[in-house]
Formats: C-alpha cells, structure tokens, sequence
C-alpha cells in the first residue's frame, strides 16, 4: 500500500511540475512590454534631440528643455515596466499554484470517496478466496442479536391481545414438549415482531419435530434467525437453510435468504443465478419477489452481467391446455417434432439468459429423449460449470444426466 502512495505522490509532482512550467512559461509571455517600447521611443528622441543639437537646428537652450521632458518621461516608462512585470508574473503564478493544488486535493478526494485505501487490485480467484474467507470468519448468530436493542411490546397492541399473549408465553413455558403451543406462539411472536423470540419457539419445533420436520420448518427458522439478526444471514441461518434445500432444493424463502447470503459475503455471481431463477419461477405475489426486483439490477452490474428483468414467473409456466391437446393428435413423429421446438426455444432462452438449475435439467432429460447424447453432455458439462458452488443444483442436474443416459 505504502508503494501505492509513494508512486502516486512522484506522478503528482511530476505532473503539478509540468503544468506549472506551462502555466508559468505562458505568464511570462503573457507580460506585455508595452512600458519597455515606450522607452525605446524616448531614447531615440533623446538620440535624435542631441543630433538636432550638434546640426544647429534647435537652440541648446529649448533642446535642454526636450531633453529633461523626455527623460521624465523614461524615468516613468521604467517604472512602469518594473511594476508591470511584477503584477503580471506574480499573478499567473499564484493562479497556477491555485489550480494545481485543487486538482491534488480533488483527485486525492476523489479516490478516498470512490476507491478503496488500503486494498489492492485483486484477480477473480482472489475475489473467491476472500468471500470464502469473509463467509467462514463472519460473526456468529449470538453476537448479531447481541448487538441489536431488546423488544417491546408496542404501546399499540389491544389489552386483550396483551393478555392473550401473555397466557400463551406462561403455558408454553411450563409446557416445553407441546408442539403444537411452540407452533403456535412463533408464529404470533413473529406477527408482533419478536423475532427473537419466535426464532426460540420454531427451534424447539424444529427439535421436537425431530425426524419429521419439514423443509419449510426449517426454511421457517432459517427466515426467522435471519430477521431475529436485524436481516444478517448468520452460520446458524446458513445452516438452517441449507438442511432445508437438502429436503426440497426448490425451497423458494431458503433459496432466496441463501442468495442474500451470498451478497452479504461478497459473491454477487452465485446470488444473481438464484434470484434471477426466484424471479423466472414466481409466483409474482411471493414476498420474496419485491426486495428481488429492488436489488437485482445493482447485483446483476456486480456480477458483470448485462441484464434486464424478466417476465416474472415465465420459466414455471408450462404447455397450454391447447398445447396438450394438440400434441395428443399428434403423430409420434409430429409430436417428437413439437417437442424438438421446444426443447431448442428452451436451450436458447438457457444460453443468452440463463435459467434455474431445474430448466438446465429439463433440457438434459429432453436431449436424451430425443436421442441426441452428444448435445445432452455437452449441456451437462456446461451446467456443471455454471453451478459448481450449489451443491443441491448438482444433484439435480447430475439425476437429470443419468436419465438422459451421459452420467454412470
């Protein structure tokens, strides 16, 4: 970093000394030597009264008057270029100083505003070496709620409502094994807004559950951990979302808190894939969609991608009940055709807009039925690429290639 200043302070100063040189160079040009003409005037007046003298044209006397008129007047003209010189010379330099100081001081502003002091230039696998190094020492579950003020019931809230709550929190308490009681106070603890609170009641839901919980139990206390931390994705939440995905990998509030996740440690690549597919899938009312289409551009740019939002909820859509009845006409020849068409409007839309990891399957599963071995495989090593850091993405996609007959 000290290298960094050092070269950026010697190309300061070569470059304030070059354009002070200039400035200075065109100031001294600048100076009019309007006083130093008048003086060569006076003296050749002076020359000339002197040659008038010696050839008797004007008397001594009256030249001697001449003579001490036109010599006043040299005596101010040098005067005058004196102080002409220095107000001309003096002036541009300041100016020049002036300007080149506020183009230091702005550039070094400039870059402490919109630079980074301290971090150097790094190269892409650097950038994944550090958001691995960011996720894996981030601060845990305890120290998040830690640092956030404790909850008070709102002034607002119905007396009867106050009361109710209060019973429900007592026969919980005495009552830690009733499922149903921990079922119900997290969700009325997260409609007041005690996120920390009904993230307790859902982990005892999740535990009491045991074997038979589901993936939305778990989704529920990962979203819930989330909010408890102030919307910080923590180790804890990460873990309560990935198990989730385990059991459902199309879990949509586990899929959408792993994508802030990944934003909150610096991997705007992967977020990007799983929300843009959160978006494709839908539905539009699904309250994951509207902080999606708040931030996705922004992270889309991050990204490196040229993006514009998509039809929300257009990848989930599947044939028209027209579109079944006419294929059910259809010859087996006829039909392999239609299905030929869509398989390739699919592979285009999956090449120039990406796609969820579920169409990259659907596209496998289709090429293999459709005979062509060499396309599904080169689609399946394709895929295996853009989701190397999903693991759940994998799976489906390596099932869609066993069907497909391009995976042992």
């Amino acid at each position: 970093m000290l290298g960094f200043w050092v070269i950026a302070a010697v190309i300061t100063l070569i470059v304030a000394a070059v354009l002070l040189r200039a400035l200075m160079r065109g100031a001294d040009r600048d100076v009019a030597p309007r006083a130093a003409s008048d003086m060569d005037v006076y003296r050749a007046q002076l020359a000339e009264v002197d040659r008038d003298v010696a050839r008797g044209v004007i008397a001594p006397a009256d030249a001697e008057r001449v003579h001490a008129e036109v010599a006043r007047r040299l005596i101010a003209a040098d005067k005058a270029q004196k102080s002409d010189t220095r107000s001309k010379s003096h002036a541009p330099a300041g100016i020049a100083i002036a300007i080149i100081m506020i183009a230091i001081l702005g550039s070094v502003a400039s870059y402490l505003w919109l630079g980074q002091p301290g971090y150097s230039d790094m190269g892409l696998q650097d950038r994944i070496a550090f958001a691995e190094e960011v996720r894996k020492t981030r601060p845990r579950q305890a120290a998040a709620e830690a640092s956030l003020p404790a909850f008070v019931d709102p002034d607002e809230m119905d007396d009867r409502y106050r009361t109710l709550m209060s019973q429900l929190r007592s026969t919980v308490a005495e009552r830690p094994d009733d499922l149903q009681g921990h079922t119900l106070l997290a969700q009325q603890e997260r409609r007041l807004g005690n996120f920390l609170a009904a993230k307790a009641a859902q982990q005892r839901v999740v535990t009491l559950k045991g074997a038979e919980v589901s993936s939305q139990d778990l989704a529920d206390l990962g979203e819930l951990q989330v909010l408890a931390a102030g919307g910080y994705v923590s180790p804890e939440a990460e873990t309560s979302l990935r198990a989730a995905l385990v059991q459902a990998p199309d879990n949509s509030t586990a899929r959408y808190y792993l994508g802030l996740m990944l934003v909150q440690t610096g991997r705007p690549d992967q977020a990007f894939r799983i929300w843009d597919a959160l978006l494709r899938a839908g539905p539009e009312d699904a309250p994951w969609i509207p902080p999606i289409v708040a931030q996705i551009e922004e992270l889309a740019q991050r990204a490196g991608v040229n993006y514009a939002l998509p039809e929300i909820g257009s990848s989930s859509r599947g044939p028209t009940a027209s579109d079944l009845e006419n294929a059910a006409q259809l010859t087996p020849g006829e039909r392999m055709e239609m299905i030929g068409s869509m398989v390739a409007g699919l592979s285009e839309r999956l090449a120039t807009e990406g796609g969820p990891s579920r169409d990259w399957a659907r596209l496998i599963s289709s090429l293999g039925v459709l005979g062509e071995w060499q396309r599904a495989a080169a689609i399946h090593a394709n895929a295996l690429e853009v989701f190397a850091n999903d693991p759940n993405a994998i799976d489906l996609i390596n099932e869609a290639g066993r069907k497909a007959g391009v995976v042992e």
